[in-house]
């Protein structure tokens, strides 16, 4: 027979103990930590939604005015030679900021130098030719009056039957000639006239030439692409530099027919870029397309793409143009908004608001 060495303890005896104690207190916490937790779940998901639903109606557009997503661009000016010839220098580096008529590049003008300076000595000969004919003028004018004269003389001795007829022929004959000589002097003196004319359009001509080597920008804009280096030798029209035209800025986005129909030539608009959502600026409808076409693929449904679209240019203000040009960048994306009724009120979020 085995003799126990302590006494076993009976179930309610074992629950009265410390550690069992402690066992049920913990797994009660644990249960008031998970009934929290989804409380608070279920807390964060109505804040959620009701946010959600509190953006959807803030920013619901009112009855009148239209969306649709487009991109920023800016109208490409190439900047080419005029003259075949050598590249000396290129003034700008892509990226940089110009101004109308800044000088941005220049092509060698060794040769047309040349040519002008031999249109020039052409007018100074020109011009010394008509010195000559004009000297030769006042001589052939002093021949011209002394046989005048002669004549005037012989003829009265004529008539008085003091000189013979035949005398008075070679007078006459004399005057002819000198009449004659007068003016082909004159004559040559228009000549030199027109030819000075002519040599002075050659130097015009030729210094047209040299100045269109000098390339300048034709607008306000920043260099996109630099397409030619120093030496290169390039023909005519041989491009350069591509430039950004930045006096039209503008977003082009595509509407159905039934809203583009609606639209206002002229009236306002607001763009809004993804890049830049606190920012609304001010923009006109510039472009109506008059044929409807298939939105292009950057469109992202195929639901949109499918559809007939009709193409609306927005162009920026272009008092916001003068401030901001050096913070447009092209390729930016976002939404266009517009009024498809005269009588609808931009929302306030719609304000223009400019950085």
């Amino acid at each position: 027979m085995k003799l126990s060495t302590a006494k076993e303890m009976t179930p309610e005896a074992k629950a009265t103990t410390p550690e069992a104690g402690r066992g049920k207190a913990k797994g009660n916490a644990h249960r008031g930590i998970r009934v929290a937790a989804v409380i608070g779940v279920l807390v964060l998901a109505g804040a959620g939604a009701g946010y959600w639903w509190w953006q959807e109606k803030k920013y619901a557009l009112p009855q009148g005015i239209a969306k649709a997503n487009g991109r920023i661009e800016a109208d490409q000016v190439e900047i080419a030679t005029k003259e075949p010839g050598r590249i000396v220098s290129i003034l700008v580096k892509e990226g940089d900021m110009v101004k109308a008529g800044q000088v941005v590049g220049q092509m060698d003008t060794a040769q047309l130098e040349a040519e002008l300076r031999t249109a020039q000595a052409e007018v100074l000969s020109a011009e010394a030719q008509k010195t000559q004919d004009e000297a030769s003028i006042v001589q052939q004018d002093s021949i011209r009056t002394y046989a005048r004269q002669e004549f005037m003389r012989h003829s009265a001795l004529v008539a008085k039957r003091v000189e013979t007829p035949e005398m008075l022929d070679q007078v006459r004959n004399s005057l002819k000639t000198a009449d004659a000589a007068y003016d082909v002097a004159t004559a040559s003196l228009e000549a030199a006239k027109a030819t000075i004319r002519a040599r002075q359009a050659a130097v015009a001509w030729v210094q047209a030439r040299i100045n269109d080597s000098t390339l300048v920008a034709p607008c306000r804009g920043r260099i996109e692409y630099k397409l030619a280096q120093v030496g290169e030798v390039l023909g005519a029209g041989g491009r350069v530099l591509t430039l950004l035209d930045f006096s039209d800025v503008y977003m082009t986005i595509f509407l159905p027919d039934d809203t583009a129909g609606r639209l206002i030539f002229g009236d306002g608009a607001r763009v809004i870029f993804d890049a830049f959502p606190q920012y609304v600026i001010p923009a006109k409808v510039t472009f109506i397309a008059t044929d409807a076409q298939f939105t292009p693929k950057a469109v992202e449904t195929a639901e949109e793409r499918a559809k007939l679209m009709f193409r609306i240019k927005l162009s920026v203000e272009p008092e916001v143009l003068k401030e901001y040009a050096s913070q447009v960048k092209t390729g930016l994306r976002g939404m266009g908004y517009v009024r498809t009724s005269s009588t609808a009120t931009w929302p306030d979020w719609l304000a223009v608001k400019l950085p």
